[in-house]
């Protein structure tokens, strides 16, 4: 295999991961978003959002449902932002900016919240699901790097 090959398969496989990325967190996003628009999720995440040096206050002007509600419809959009990025290539840049301010929000819940590190069998954890906007933090910082974007 010469060097020509490789570099093509190296592409190639580049676009699908950026693409699977890019699918993936739209997805998630969606779906989080969507599902913030329940009674139950806008319970969940009442101890984050009232714990929190930004949003503390969100509750003494509007309800619990609107807050989170409020929430989804952000990451509906960017969700969409991202997925529209594929066909119009000026909306990346703001899909990657929505990702980042939002997925460091939600990291910031982990140093914010009390209660959410838990001591279990002498290992720190906390609610995981938080977790996972590492990578989308790192994914959205990827897409704001113009030459990571694919055609």
């Amino acid at each position: 295999m010469n060097g020509r090959t490789l570099q093509t398969k190296k592409n190639r496989m580049g676009r699908i991961g950026y693409y699977l990325s890019l699918f993936s967190t739209s997805l998630i996003l969606l779906w989080i978003g969507a599902f913030k628009f329940t009674t139950t999720e806008a319970n969940a995440i009442k101890p984050l959002v009232e714990n929190h040096f930004l949003t503390f206050f969100v509750y003494d002007i509007i309800s619990v449902q609107t807050v989170s509600n409020a929430i989804g419809v952000i990451e509906i959009i960017i969700a969409l932002l991202l997925l529209f990025s594929v066909k119009f290539a000026s909306l990346r840049t703001y899909a990657a900016l929505g990702m980042i301010v939002i997925f460091l929000t939600t990291l910031s819940y982990l140093v914010t919240t009390p209660g959410i590190w838990k001591i279990v069998d002498g290992v720190p954890v906390t609610d995981f699901f938080i977790l996972k906007d590492l990578m989308f933090l790192g994914f959205g910082l990827m897409i704001l790097n113009e030459k990571n974007g694919y055609k």
